[in-house]
């Protein structure tokens, strides 16, 4: 378990369509274990491995009331429904924050680190994070989905604003 550097925009790795893992074996135990801890380390809800120099089907999201996380291995989209603009941030591009329309509810199919293969639906939020990282997968990158960009003084106010709601 190491963290490791994120990769910055406009590095090739962040638009180049990632492999298929062939095989769950201890070295993909480690790029997840890896993404976890770099993950945490850049206080970020998802990563995938472009976003760490590795050209692999491998990410994780943290989802759920109690931000459970979520490893995919080899995700696909099955079904996606609905439409909402909200704002998104990424590793990848720090200090850049835009509007993204993403589907509200996703179906997707994925493997874990056993292997096993398994079928997730997941609404709103969860939905977004695990659909932005499954872009980074196929070479997507949110930048170019922004309908609108916030300054840091807009993202500072929203930030004062949350503390001082709750």
């Amino acid at each position: 378990m190491t963290i490791k550097e994120v990769v910055k925009h406009p590095a090739k790795v962040l638009t180049t369509k990632t492999k298929e893992v062939e095989v769950i074996n201890e070295e993909i135990i480690a790029l997840l274990d890896d993404l976890y801890d770099t993950m945490i380390e850049h206080d970020g809800v998802g990563i995938a491995a472009p976003q760490i120099d590795v050209g692999l089907r491998v990410a994780i999201v943290e989802i759920g009331d109690e931000r459970d996380i979520l490893e995919m291995i080899n995700p696909t989209v099955l079904e996606t429904d609905g439409a909402e603009v909200d704002m998104e941030g990424c590793l990848s591009f720090p200090g850049l924050f835009g509007d993204v329309e993403r589907p509200t509810y996703v179906r997707i199919e994925a493997a874990d680190r056993e292997g096993r293969i398994y079928e997730l639906e997941a609404g709103g939020f969860d939905a977004r994070a695990i659909l932005h990282e499954i872009d980074h997968l196929d070479g997507v990158l949110f930048n170019d989905k922004i309908t609108r960009t916030y300054t840091e003084e807009e993202i500072a106010a929203m930030y004062e604003e949350m503390e001082e709601e709750a």
